[in-house]
């Protein structure tokens, strides 16, 4: 059988041919799905698609009308599918339900320490040979306060990074993890985790109930000159808020590797486009902001492991298995 693969980077597409080497055929493909290219997909009963496909009602008509069957989603985020339009119509849909969480909790801490240290100034003074340190003064970790929104395994990962640092530990999550209590972490509502502490990472899923946990209110109980990094989903935060309140000249550092309109963006060569976003244009701006493309699991780790549980999830819808990364499964009798 031949697979068709949407959205492979080229770093991504050496491991996804290696990997179903003997298996299947693979065709893969640099663009996205959405609208314009799921016609592309007719005649392919399995496709796989990345993290940012549009994979909303309009798609998904086109995928089953094209005789699509088995989407294999290489993300365990999945906010992207409709998956009551997916039921409906007997398409069967799989995620990656697990992949190294030291991905993406090592790349929040990378991206807390270069807002902290001032990091892409230094870089960028030194390369004009500008070696002076005004403006560039950080402060240590050790001893501050980190709150983990999320301590699921990345939080927990995360938690144990801030743990060697020598950090006091809060955490706020719907159910309390062992390991982050075994190591000190106090769990506490999320009004005093904002209030308290010098540094906030985002480690939770985007559902309605989560969608713009970083509000406008939760902003203001935010320290003035607290770090916030957001490595999960961009709809976590309403950025227009964020970006007032660093407009008012509020937080150390704001660390973000997602945002919440990133799709048609990330993943994507703009440089010789302008891009007509405005919140994210002003955004880049602050000096005190970086912003990465989605790239926190982007390890050879997770990228290898996210690539062969696809294979798997294929593997088990041939031979008609289920398994836990099952989103939506066929109908019976389908």
């Amino acid at each position: 059988m031949e697979i068709l693969a949407f959205g492979v980077q080229s770093d991504e597409k050496p491991l996804i041919e290696k990997a179903f080497a003997g298996k299947h055929e693979v065709r893969c493909l640099d663009v996205f799905l959405n609208r314009d290219t799921a016609p592309i997909a007719a005649g392919y009963e399995v496709i796989s698609t990345s993290v940012n496909a549009d994979l909303g009602s309009a798609v998904l008509q086109t995928l089953a009308a094209g005789g699509t069957q088995l989407i294999a989603q290489r993300s365990t985020g999945f906010n992207n599918i409709d998956l009551d339009v997916a039921e409906r119509l007997a398409l069967r849909v799989a995620r990656v339900s697990y992949y190294s969480p030291y991905s993406v909790a090592e790349f929040a801490w990378t991206l807390a320490m270069a807002v902290n240290r001032r990091v892409i100034r230094a870089a960028g003074r030194t390369r004009d040979f500008d070696f002076r340190l005004d403006g560039l003064l950080g402060r240590d970790m050790h001893g501050r306060t980190v709150g983990v929104i999320g301590t699921g395994k990345i939080g927990e990962a995360f938690t144990r990074i801030a743990h060697g640092f020598g950090m006091k530990l809060l955490g706020w999550d719907v159910a309390e993890n062992p390991a982050c209590a075994e190591l000190g972490m106090a769990y506490v509502d999320k009004e005093r985790l904002l209030a308290e502490s010098d540094l906030v990472s985002l480690h939770v899923p985007l559902l309605p109930s989560t969608h713009h946990l970083i509000d406008k209110g939760a902003l203001a109980l935010m320290k003035d000159d607290a770090i916030l990094v957001n490595s999960s989903r961009g709809g976590l935060i309403d950025t227009s808020a964020l970006v007032g309140e660093l407009r008012a000249g509020r937080f150390l550092g704001v660390g973000l590797d997602v945002y919440e309109a990133e799709a048609g963006l990330f993943f994507l060569d703009k440089s010789l486009e302008g891009v007509d976003d405005d919140t994210l244009a002003r955004l880049v701006t602050f000096p005190n902001v970086i912003v990465t493309s989605h790239q926190a699991y982007y390890t050879e780790d997770a990228v290898g492991q996210i690539i062969d549980a696809t294979v798997e999830n294929i593997g088990d819808y041939l031979a008609g298995r289920h398994s836990d990364n099952v989103l939506v499964p066929a109908r019976p009798g389908t």
